[in-house]
């Protein structure tokens, strides 16, 4: 008598085993697939006097951080 297992289940267990973890990635895809174009709409868009106002204001802070490491 022999007490290894037969050659047929552990091919089975396997083969289970592998479809399950190809199941599991090909949802894991999908759902990174289904995100994206969420993102993509959130985005305002943006005017052109928006586009050309100026953004940089020199303020206390920042003088303070030029004059600190001596630009």
């Amino acid at each position: 008598m022999s007490t290894a297992p037969e050659k047929g289940v552990d091919d089975a267990r396997t083969l289970d085993r592998r479809s399950f973890f190809r199941a599991g990635g090909t949802a894991a895809v999908a759902a990174a697939v289904a995100i994206v174009p969420v993102a993509d709409e959130a985005q305002a868009a943006e005017t052109g006097t928006e586009r050309t106002k100026a953004r940089y204001r020199e303020t206390e802070h920042v003088k303070n951080y030029y004059r600190v490491n001596r630009y």
